[in-house]
């Protein structure tokens, strides 16, 4: 079958997770049989992130063909197994770098080179390269809904809705359900609003990611899928969890990876084989020993500056059915 796009986008703050959801959805879509491949689409006018300061931006993953690239993608390979490339990862700053090239060279042939047509087609371009052999290419947008610098990678993506058909097309929007403890009230507004935010943009997203630290009512999904014109089965909970390692088993018993599929119109019956991941989870809430691991670097107070260090330390305890304490 012809790659299907998945693209998903964030809304009300950052940090809510959308890499470690398109990690999960990517291995959910693996355990029911197919291929996929997942790319990473940065605002930021850095041409990558390799200057980029860890303590904003956390660690630089590099490829195997020596790409320097977001973090997020050393979610992608350990969920999926599939090696990142060069071209999973793009900013604004190489979408422009690549345009001025272009336009110095005279491709444009003495036109106005404006951001509609001339960078979204660049980040077309970028979306559909090297899709042939692969049944879903999920995208990762960067950033939040409503951020100037996204607005190009956004309207990209509507174009692309339109222009490959909402077959092969899909959004999925992630956002944040607050508790607000005096009130003692889980809020739906922040989401209503930034899904109106992108319906402005001409995106009606298909599916809800919803981040909270709890439970949501069944009565507030209800709320949440009413106001932003979703079905009410699309509306999923993202909750908190002990281990990044049980998200996939979480979302997929919402039936999240059903959804998508449904949604695309694929008739699957196939449940997904989590069986790997039941025995991960097995070893990380019960290891047969501890040990303590001294990491001795610049910037050891950010979590996220030695990501893939520290994930291949959590990873080798897996392997051992030991828990691994890191101290910097």
């Amino acid at each position: 079958m012809a790659a299907r796009f998945i693209f998903i986008t964030g809304g009300v703050v950052s940090s809510l997770g959308k890499g470690l959801a398109s990690a999960s959805l990517g291995a959910l879509l693996q355990a029911r049989g197919y291929s996929v491949r997942l790319r990473k689409l940065d605002p930021y006018l850095n041409v990558d992130p390799g200057t980029m300061n860890p303590t904003q931006h956390g660690e630089v993953f590099v490829t195997d063909d020596g790409a320097e690239t977001d973090l997020d993608l050393g979610h992608y390979e350990r969920f999926t197994g599939v090696s990142a490339r060069r071209s999973d990862s793009v900013s604004t700053g190489q979408i422009y770098s690549t345009l001025l090239t272009k336009e110095r060279r005279g491709d444009y042939l003495g036109g106005t080179v404006q951001v509609i047509p001339h960078v979204t087609d660049l980040i077309k371009e970028f979306i559909l390269k090297d899709t042939d052999n692969e049944d879903f290419i999920l995208c990762e947008i960067g950033g939040t809904v409503g951020d100037i610098e996204g607005l190009p990678f956004l309207e990209a993506i509507r174009q692309l809705g339109y222009e490959l058909g909402r077959d092969r097309v899909m959004y999925i929007h992630l956002t944040l359900v607050p508790y607000i403890a005096a009130a003692k009230e889980l809020k739906t507004k922040p989401t209503q609003h930034s899904v109106k935010e992108l319906r402005m943009i001409g995106i009606q997203p298909d599916i809800l990611l919803c981040r909270a630290d709890r439970e949501i009512p069944i009565s507030e999904r209800r709320k949440i899928a009413l106001f932003c014109n979703v079905r009410e089965e699309s509306v999923i909970q993202a909750l908190d969890v002990g281990s990044i390692y049980e998200v996939p088993g979480r979302y997929s018993e919402q039936g999240f990876d059903e959804q998508v599929l449904k949604i695309f119109g694929i008739e699957n019956k196939i449940k997904p084989d989590l069986a790997r991941w039941d025995e991960i989870l097995e070893r990380v809430r019960h290891p047969k020993a501890e040990v303590t691991v001294a990491l001795v670097g610049k910037y050891t107070g950010i979590g996220d500056a030695y990501k893939s260090l520290t994930e291949a330390l959590d990873h080798a305890g897996i392997a051992n059915t030991a828990r691994v304490h890191v101290r910097g």
